[in-house]
């Protein structure tokens, strides 16, 4: 001991002599220098003094063992992000460079920001998933664009950063095609599989991308059938190296069908659930496969939203055994107002300026993923702080070691589902032990992340001085709300760039004729959320004139939907605070007869709700009449009459609302003008169909006036 006391110096302290250290320890707990004494030797270079003083002044403390001498726990799959669910990520690619890449290289560039080691797209299917509509890769049964969307886009940009990192790919819907009429995927169980095996050729073929994982139906029942059918496709198809996730919902049914069916545990590799609370059921266990927690968190990313997802990432395998971790979603690139708002990773929902914001959980993904990698091991001496918090410890079996702790308080860790049940948690002194192959670490490197929410002087993944390890062990005082990594990986930084623009409302005056030369980078027109339908860039064979280059909305057969998707199709843009508003477009009705398109202002609801969405909505129809409506379902009608106009030929509608007035303008000429209800007071333009049809826009514009 005598030898050990001597080694001691703490910064700016010169080392005490033996007998005046342990004077100084022994003190009573009364003594006014007991402050002094926590906040010298509590820093992790004084981890021995610590560890003395603690026993000798009888300070919190207990002893946590790390051993693999035992063996080992099971293997760690990653943390990951999930782009869908849907268009959670829509208006990330409409940022100009450098921003773009700025944002790609906080979320998935190695040893730089979250390191994030999983992605999860949506496999597009035509309907709305919860923020808008995503692009199938085939419309229509005889119809095959593996260019649609962005996920595949940005499914490259995660590979060119990450080489490593899985690729899972999840139907939330479906192409009314692939239903034949009905709203079931699973009614020619054949024809489906079908389609989400050539998703994952057309991956490869097209953009050299190999699926790792393939889901069912999110959130949605199962059929054990369609499964080991899918099983069986993909192993005829050369596809052996892409497993199964079952089912992204809830523990049961699932596991208990595993169980009773040897065929159905053959074709499952991962049971996958959804907001778990960190907890597992015993069903589960009983399969012997990997268990996932492969959506999580969906909680608005402020610092409770980081305390959130530091407790979940441990606890998760601390009482749930789950050895992946997958947040919804990936980024909140998506307008504010829309459900859910910034509930990813980080914000990047203002192309027009550039901005975008690095949130914390950025930070508390990096505490893993920046000293980890899929395929090391959890130890099995892992579990929860006597006063509260959690550890983990990870190894890659050759010598390194990781340990990640959290200490978040119930208050500042809250998600947004399950309901978390009260516990406490308490500052600390914990001494870890490091046995087994780690007895000879002699160091460890400290990363810190500390929540304030008294003086909001929040610290987040800050590189600390390197803690001692004194014949096995070292100490630590825990405050509450705090993560630490100590890690023998020396390679990981805090990665920045300058700051970003700084925030902007979108521009009030605003153009797009849609005219793209070439093949367009992305299907979709910049800044346009589709909620329901698809509309895309098209080029228009049919008329040598000033409409060659369109935006068509293309989906012709209500899908298989995932929510209560709208009758009607419609795209929404441009600021929900907007009020007082003039939006122009020119229109073209394919639909003989049956046809109708619409311009609007101040609609007021998209994602989930969006059969509910009111507004001012102006409509002409094929059959020669218009409508002005308070509603997109056309229910509360406030003007109606005859407007002449028909299917295939072009014409221009104009929509002016000020105040409580409106006019309705056709190719120039005013069709109507009159009061409007007040409601909704505010909110997007948009375009959209009076169903599921063919139908062009061309040469929008809006001007803001208030």
């Amino acid at each position: 001991m005598t030898r050990s006391l001597n080694q001691l110096r703490c910064p700016s302290h010169q080392p005490l002599p033996p007998p005046k250290l342990k004077a100084f320890c022994s003190r009573s707990a009364k003594d006014p220098l007991i402050p002094l004494i926590r906040s010298v030797f509590s820093r992790p270079q004084c981890s021995l003094a610590n560890n003395l003083c603690a026993r000798s002044l009888k300070i919190t403390g207990e002893d946590y063992d790390l051993d693999d001498r035992t063996g080992l726990g099971r293997s760690f799959d990653g943390i990951g992000g999930l782009s869908g669910g849907g268009a959670t990520s829509r208006l990330l690619v409409n940022y100009a460079e450098p921003y773009r890449s700025q944002i790609l290289d906080y979320l998935f560039k190695p040893k730089f920001g979250a390191s994030l080691q999983i992605l999860k797209v949506e496999i597009g299917g035509d309907a709305q998933t919860t923020d808008g509509t995503e692009p199938s890769h085939m419309h229509y049964e005889d119809d095959e664009n593996y260019f649609r969307g962005y996920e595949w886009w940005l499914m490259r940009e995660a590979k060119k950063r990450n080489p490593n990192i899985t690729l899972i790919g999840l139907p939330w819907a479906f192409p009314g095609w692939v239903g034949n009429g009905e709203n079931w995927p699973y009614s020619f169980p054949d024809i489906t599989v079908s389609y989400v095996v050539s998703w994952i050729v057309g991956a490869k073929k097209y953009h050299n991308l190999d699926i790792d994982y393939v889901g069912i139906w999110n959130e949605r029942k199962f059929n054990s059938k369609y499964i080991k059918l899918l099983r069986y496709t993909l192993d005829k198809s050369g596809l052996e190296r892409v497993k199964i996730i079952a089912s992204d919902n809830l523990w049961e049914p699932i596991t208990s069908d595993l169980i009773g069916d040897q065929e159905l545990q053959d074709a499952v590799e991962i049971i996958g659930v959804h907001y778990p609370g960190t907890n597992t059921v015993p069903s589960a266990l009983k399969t012997g496969k990997k268990l996932w927690s492969s959506e999580d968190y969906s909680t608005f990313n402020d610092n409770v939203g980081g305390g959130c997802w530091a407790r979940i990432l441990n606890q998760n395998y601390v009482n749930g055994q789950m050895t992946a971790t997958i947040s919804w979603n990936l980024v909140a690139s998506y307008y504010g107002n829309l459900p859910f708002g910034r509930d990813g990773l980080m914000t990047a929902k203002e192309p027009w300026s550039g901005n975008y914001v690095v949130e914390s959980p950025i930070w508390i993904t990096a505490h893993t993923t920046q000293f980890t990698e899929p395929g090391w091991t959890y130890l099995q001496t892992v579990g929860h702080f006597t006063h509260g918090g959690s550890y983990v410890a990870l190894t890659d079996g050759k010598g390194s070691l990781t340990i990640i702790t959290e200490t978040m308080t119930h208050d500042h860790s809250v998600c947004i589902r399950p309901p978390l049940p009260h516990y406490n948690v308490t500052a600390q002194n914990v001494t870890f032990h490091l046995k087994g192959s780690f007895a000879s670490i002699s160091e460890l490197q400290v990363w810190h992340s500390k929540f304030d929410f008294k003086t909001n002087k929040t610290v987040l993944f800050q590189n600390l001085k390197p803690i001692k390890v004194v014949e096995g062990s070292f100490s630590i005082e825990l405050d509450v709300d705090e993560v630490y990594t100590f890690t023998t990986v020396t390679n990981s930084q805090r990665g920045s760039y300058p700051d970003p623009p700084p925030s902007a409302p979108f521009p009030k005056s605003y153009k797009d004729d849609f005219d793209v030369s070439g093949t367009p980078s992305f299907s979709e027109a910049p800044y346009f959320a589709d909620q329901t339908g698809v509309f895309e860039y098209f080029t228009n064979l049919t008329d040598p004139g000033p409409h060659v280059s369109t935006l068509r909305q293309v989906v012709t057969q209500r899908p298989v939907t995932w929510v209560a998707d709208a009758d009607q199709t419609i795209s929404v843009i441009g600021d929900y605070k907007w009020h007082d508003l003039m939006v122009s477009c020119d229109v073209f009705m394919e639909a003989e007869h049956t046809g109708g398109v619409f311009i609007a202002v101040r609609v007021n609801k998209g994602g989930g709700v969006v059969r509910s969405t009111r507004g001012i909505f102006f409509w002409v129809y094929a059959d020669g009449t218009y409508k002005i409506t308070n509603d997109l379902s056309g229910m509360t009608i406030l003007a109606e009459g005859l407007s002449g106009t028909r299917a295939r030929v072009w014409y221009t509608l104009t929509l002016t609302v000020k105040g409580n007035y409106a006019s309705a303008d056709l190719n120039g000429y005013a069709l109507w003008k009159n009061a409007v209800l007040w409601e909704p007071r505010n909110g997007w333009a948009a375009i959209g169909t009076s169903s599921f049809e063919l139908a062009q826009f061309d040469n929008f514009a809006i001007e803001a006036l208030a």
